[in-house]
């Protein structure tokens, strides 16, 4: 919530070409305590001092000579095409209360100044209008903290893959449905194995001829069937030259905050050199 310490300590500038009217207006905001007022009587500086200054209120008088209020609005309008217009117009002319609303005033207030509807009004605008920039201000520290957050996540994604190329010959994850849906490493086209036969059907590999261990396959199966998580799991396939070939992948069931089972992710590598170290010795 807006305090009443942040409405009075609101910028405002006064727009009157009557030094009479600045000097009512100023009085006025200075007897209810608002601190930071400002004010002109040339029309032709308020677009520069609101670039430089971003007041929270301006309070504008239509009937000036040179340049009038509305266009005075439509240069304010120019340097907030789409943001909070905080503009409190004031006219002695009643027809001119609808075109300063639809030319982008979101007030307005009648000569001669009735000094508590003046204040209301004044008030009310402010409220909203630091309500608007508490919002806006909101906004941009959780776009930020949006982008700081995508940046690390991507950071530990990249480390993350590093780290696991440096242990093992690919990482992998599979849907509920058992489909890969990501697998990368760069032992694969090396090992002769398509995506689909690493840990899928055996017959959807690229080499046909090769087959894996059937009751190697069952153990494994009935494990992903059971969501069972599985560490150093070695099993094998001979080859289409005769060779055996020995690989070993480790796995983990994957789930949802609600506990749905969303898949499973894991590690591969080729262990065949150290399996048939381990038979020769």
């Amino acid at each position: 919530m807006i305090s009443k310490p942040d409405i009075l300590n609101a910028s405002i500038l006064i727009v009157d070409d009557k030094d009479v009217n600045v000097r009512l207006l100023e009085q006025m905001l200075s007897d209810a305590g608002y601190t930071h007022t400002t004010s002109t009587m040339d029309p032709y500086e308020v677009c520069a001092l609101y670039r430089q200054n971003r007041y929270d209120l301006i309070l504008l008088d239509l009937q000036m000579p040179g340049m009038d209020g509305f266009q005075v609005l439509e240069g304010l309008k120019a340097i907030e095409p789409e943001g909070y217009l905080p503009v409190l117009v004031i006219t002695a002319q009643p027809g001119h209360k609808l075109q300063a609303l639809q030319a982008g005033a979101k007030d307005f207030v009648s000569k001669p100044f009735d000094l508590v509807e003046v204040q209301t009004r004044i008030h009310n605008m402010l409220e909203v209008r630091l309500l608007y920039k508490e919002l806006e201000n909101y906004n941009k520290q959780l776009e930020q903290t949006v982008a700081e957050r995508t940046a690390e996540l991507r950071e530990s994604e990249a480390r993350f893959r590093r780290l696991t190329e440096l242990a093992s010959d690919w990482y992998w994850e599979q849907d509920e449905n058992g489909r890969f849906t990501k697998v990368y490493g760069p032992a694969l086209e090396m090992l002769g194995i398509t995506v689909d036969a690493l840990l899928g059907d055996e017959y959807k590999g690229s080499n046909k001829e090769a087959r894996w261990d059937e009751a190697d396959y069952a153990v494994f199966k009935a494990n992903i069937a059971a969501r069972r998580p599985f560490l150093d799991f070695v099993y094998s396939r001979v080859r289409s030259d005769g060779s055996r070939q020995y690989l070993m992948v480790s796995g983990e069931p994957m789930f949802d905050s609600s506990g749905r089972f969303t898949g499973y992710r894991g590690i591969g590598k080729d262990v065949t050199e150290s399996m048939h170290d381990k038979q020769n010795s």
